[in-house]
């Protein structure tokens, strides 16, 4: 239950900011990754945003530029995966949701415009702090669903 929880949190979010098409591969991007920050921000992993109003400014924080997201997915999957093993059970359900949403979102490539941080490259080239909008590159969908959740939790 707590799974669907933040998966319903993270489409609200998403829907009522409108930054990209709900039937789109990278509103899927936005929404896996927020549900993923939503459902393992919840310590308790029983029911992941029954305080979310209180959670937003965390889940902010998990989101911004620069907090390296993925290293902390994975600690806190397997945390709680260790966690369920030394409780003598199997995954929780919702624990093999999130963690099936990760391996998507660390699986699942998509191209995008190229927001990278070759800073060195554009300032060698002269183009220091602007971005050429029609070079494309192939990136995991969650490094395009963190920004987009990140302005969707602002929106909210």
């Amino acid at each position: 239950m707590a799974w669907f929880c933040a998966e319903y949190i993270a489409d609200e979010m998403l829907r009522g900011s409108a930054l990209v098409d709900g039937g789109s591969l990278e509103y899927r991007a936005g929404r896996e990754t927020l549900a993923l920050t939503v459902y393992l921000c919840d310590g308790s992993g029983e029911f992941a945003g029954a305080h979310a109003v209180a959670s937003i400014e965390e889940w902010l924080n998990r989101t911004a530029y620069g907090y390296p997201w993925p290293e902390w997915v994975e600690r806190r999957l397997t945390a709680r995966e260790e966690r369920g093993r030394s409780l003598g059970s199997g995954p929780a359900p919702d624990l093999l949701l999130a963690r099936e949403s990760w391996q998507w979102l660390s699986r699942t490539e998509l191209l995008t415009t190229d927001l990278g941080d070759d800073t060195a490259h554009r300032q060698a080239a002269g183009r220091a702090g602007t971005v050429d909008e029609q070079t494309r590159v192939w990136t995991p969908a969650w490094q395009l669903g963190l920004p987009l959740g990140h302005l969707a939790i602002h929106l909210f």
